[in-house]
């Protein structure tokens, strides 16, 4: 994904492959099929051998992975639990460990098999160990035949020990009204991300300086290097294209072949990418408004004027949050912000966001509310997992320009400028103001020495727009760019120019021409 500063307990743009469509080649179920918490405990599902040591707190060799059975079997495939213990701090091992989660669905014909396949779905956040699980879901049967599929949780994420935990108390933190009404709004909104941090700080402590995309890129070579792999090929996704472009920068000669789908430009500072993120955004949100005004049956079609209704309705919800239910937060203009954000990932989610529309007009708030519930991924039993933490954890931490809360404010006024509708709401966020670990600097991403890397961009991508996209091609030594047209997040699988190009690159090493455009 495209991370940014101003990432706060309002609407800021998550990205994951496993939420909101983003991006399966075959859209079905993502459970992963891996094994759970208890289970992990047990050799069968790779535990790192038993030294006599406690490997929570002691120093573990990263040089081979116990591979065992998953709790649950794999619907098709050979699948493969195991974990492997890496540094928290590679420069000063004896600082701590953190214990990796991974999953690896063998070749599905060996006599053709090429190599290993890392792959990471995005995020940050997210783990990637139901990537290869679930692998027939995001890549083509020509690949799970020939690569070994390998999905990891990275450092404080997924089913990697320690991982993020701060609250699961979602509404609180994260269904407030924003933007703020006045001086008092505001001071409360501060007020409620400096508790949420401190809740973060005191549930995890030391272990938030240490989970870094840079820190996860040396993982990166942790697991080639305990595959037994000289050179290994990847696959990543939104945020998984930032991770991969700073691996291919920082270990060049390790890398067989590399895909990034929607990609952003990872060496724009905090704000540019937000802004460029926002402006994708709000050009799919007035894309829809402009698709249902050309149609009468549309829900909200309001004689053909959409965008007034939308706009009223927002302002409606402001001076009149809609009750779903007594032990739920309201539909703040906050949660409608966030319910539009999460439709814009793909227009295959716009007929449930024109639903949730037309029933909000009406005083029903319970689709907005359910859009709200995805973009968190809320399960059905009312909890959440680690993801949300994970990213603004790994964000804030990934950004060392920092910020302050004055300067969230003074740049407040630029993001209104840059989107009528979404901008104002956008720019209010303070958890990276608030948030106390930093990295001291960050690599540029070159991708130098590294060859020739696929980069793969959507024409109507609101999250990592196209002209990010090809930047981050372009910052690449060979980068070579594939452009899907399509209207969402992510391209890999929407047709078969695409999934010809990149199939043939990653199996052949057969480069496409740069700008390759897929219909």
């Amino acid at each position: 994904m495209a991370k940014m500063r101003y990432l706060g307990l309002t609407v800021a743009a998550l990205l994951v492959a496993s939420s909101c469509g983003e991006r399966m080649v075959y859209e079905a179920s993502t459970d992963p099929t891996i094994a759970n918490e208890e289970a992990r405990t047990t050799t069968t599902l790779g535990t790192p051998p038993d030294d006599g040591n406690d490997p929570a707190t002691s120093v573990i060799s990263t040089d081979s992975i116990t591979w065992g059975p998953c709790e649950a079997p794999s619907p098709s495939g050979t699948l493969e639990c195991g974990r492997l213990a890496v540094p928290f701090d590679y420069d000063n091992p004896s600082s701590g460990t953190f214990l990796l989660f991974l999953t690896r669905r063998l070749a599905d014909v060996p006599a053709e098999r090429v190599g290993s396949l890392l792959v990471n779905p995005g995020g940050p956040g997210f783990g990637g160990s139901d990537v290869a699980a679930s692998a027939e879901w995001y890549v083509s049967s020509q690949l799970t035949d020939r690569f070994d599929v390998v999905g990891w949780d990275p450092r404080g994420t997924g089913e990697s020990t320690p991982a993020v935990d701060c609250t699961e108390d979602y509404d609180r933190y994260f269904g407030i009204d924003s933007p703020p009404n006045d001086a008092a709004a505001k001071q409360s909104m501060i007020d409620l991300t400096q508790e949420f941090v401190d809740l973060c700080v005191k549930n995890n402590g030391e272990m938030l300086k240490y989970i870094s995309t840079e820190a996860s890129a040396r993982d990166m070579d942790s697991i080639r290097r305990a595959l037994g792999e000289d050179t290994i090929s990847y696959f990543g996704f939104s945020y998984g294209s930032e991770l991969g472009a700073t691996w291919v920068t920082m270990f060049p000669d390790t890398v067989r072949a590399a895909v990034f789908d929607g990609a952003s430009d990872p060496n724009a500072n905090g704000f540019d990418q937000a802004v460029a993120q926002l402006k994708g955004f709000e050009q799919q949100l007035t894309a829809f408004l402009a698709d249902c005004a050309k149609r009468s049956t549309c829900k909200i079609y309001n004689k053909g004027n959409p965008a007034a209704l939308f706009d009223q309705l927002a302002i409606d919800i402001d001076k009149a949050p809609i009750v779903v239910s007594s032990d739920r937060t309201p539909v703040t203009q906050g949660v409608f912000y966030t319910a539009v954000v999460q439709a814009m990932y793909s227009n295959t989610l716009w007929p449930q966001l024109e639903t949730a529309l037309a029933d909000a007009v009406k005083g029903n708030g319970a689709q907005l509310l359910a859009l709200y519930d995805d973009y968190y991924q809320r399960q059905f039993d009312g909890t959440y997992g680690n993801e949300l933490e994970a990213f603004l954890a790994i964000s804030c931490l990934d950004d060392p320009e920092g910020s302050t809360i004055a300067g969230v404010d003074a740049d407040i006024p630029k993001f209104a400028a840059a989107a009528k509708r979404l901008g104002e709401n956008f720019g209010y966020g303070y958890a990276c103001a608030l948030w106390p670990y930093r990295v001291e600097s960050r690599i540029a991403v070159t991708g130098k020495g590294a060859g020739p890397i696929v980069v793969i961009g959507t024409t109507g991508d609101a999250a990592t727009p196209l002209a990010s996209t090809r930047t981050a091609a372009k910052n690449l030594e060979e980068g070579v760019l594939v452009i899907v047209e399509a209207d969402r997040h992510t391209g890999y699988g929407l047709n078969t120019c695409v999934v010809t190009a990149v199939d043939a690159y990653l199996i052949s090493l057969t480069v496409p021409k740069n700008e390759t455009y897929c219909k």
